[in-house]
């Protein structure tokens, strides 16, 4: 019987994951991950005995598995973002003979078959960076999590992939994003995170983890990480910012979330103009869910969209960024944002089309 002493109080709980939420670190670190979807449900031994609850060492990263049809590549934090890129670039490939030596293939969409929640049969593309610094300014930790909160939507709406459920339009843009909600930050990131995880329903359990506490028998500490790895809003506060916005995007195109969102937080004057940019949109009711349904055919999303775009290429050539990757940020710029569309726009006209 586990000792009283590791039984959570509602209070505890709260210290324990506000107390963890952010570790003060200046900009410059950039990971990254990216989800694979898988062909089919269920991964067959010995594969699943790796992957549940562990990981496979790939080059520079992990590969482990999300839920029965998504695995992740998970890149180190590196110095940079073009050595973030370079490495997730290698990593990638590499678990692809791993499934398909299973008679299992990695899907190019962000969202095939059914699904019963927001990531269990989607995919995604993850950043993370720094928290930020303890003290205000441009790269407080405060002003960090309000940004990233305010970019969210925009950068929803832009990378949307996921409108089909069984190869049928499901009236969103971005299935992934349509069952997730957007908190409303305020001035103490922390509190914010820790009311987050504590309102968020246990696995399995039929509660939320702040009902738990008020039970009459708690949470042990133990079960805070598990219950930790399954809240997955669209900004997380994992020691650092986890940003998880967009969805999978067609080939190599995972590279142009991960540099637009480093450049719109980490590069000084990119940041700046992002708040700016982002102020007016403050406020307005629904604009997550607008996201998630219409993409960048929402005009209020379209016309901020068309502004951070610019300044996060502006941000990436200050940042000495390599052609490669502004290239590629520029050619989904022309093709999607300055036209008012989202990748899951040409899924769902070649769906019209069959």
């Amino acid at each position: 019987m586990e000792p009283v002493m590791n039984t959570l109080t509602e209070q505890g709980a709260e210290l324990l994951i506000a107390g963890s939420a952010l570790t003060p670190s200046r900009p410059g670190f950039v990971g990254a991950e990216v989800d694979l979807l898988l062909s089919q449900p269920g991964l067959p031994a010995p594969l699943a005995d790796t992957l549940t609850g562990g990981q496979a060492r790939l080059r520079h990263g992990f590969l482990a598995a999300r839920s029965a049809r998504v695995a992740v590549v998970s890149g180190p934090p590196s110095p940079g973002l073009d050595t973030a890129v370079d490495r997730m670039t290698e990593d990638l490939p590499m678990p692809v003979p791993l499934f398909s030596g299973h008679g299992i293939s990695v899907l190019s969409e962000a969202s095939d078959g059914g699904f019963s929640s927001a990531t269990d049969g989607t995919a995604g593309v993850r950043v993370s960076l720094e928290a930020g610094v303890e003290e205000d300014g441009l790269f407080g930790l405060r002003r960090r999590w309000t940004l990233a909160h305010a970019l969210a939507p925009v950068l929803a709406a832009a990378f949307a992939n996921s409108p089909l459920r069984d190869g049928r339009p499901t009236g969103w843009k971005s299935a992934r994003q349509a069952n997730r909600q957007l908190i409303r930050p305020t001035a103490d990131p922390r509190s914010d995170w820790a009311a987050l995880v504590l309102d968020a329903p246990v696995a399995g359990g039929g509660r939320t983890l702040r009902e738990w506490t008020r039970a009459g028998t708690g949470p042990l500490v133990a079960d805070l990480r598990p219950h930790l790895a399954t809240v997955r809003p669209p900004v997380a506060a994992r020691g650092h910012l986890e940003i998880d916005v967009a969805d999978r995007q067609p080939g190599a195109g995972w590279r142009v979330p991960v540099a637009v969102i480093a450049a719109l937080l980490d590069e000084p004057r990119a940041a700046v103009q992002a708040l700016n940019l982002t102020e007016p949109l403050r406020g307005l009711p629904g604009l997550w869910e607008r996201a998630a349904r219409e993409g960048l055919g929402d005009p209020v999303l379209a016309r901020a969209a068309r502004g951070l775009f610019v300044s996060a290429y502006e941000g990436l050539a200050r940042q000495g960024v390599s052609r490669e990757l502004r290239d590629a940020v520029a050619a989904f710029t022309d093709r999607y944002v300055m036209r008012g569309r989202c990748p899951a726009d040409d899924v769902l006209d070649r769906a019209v089309v069959s």
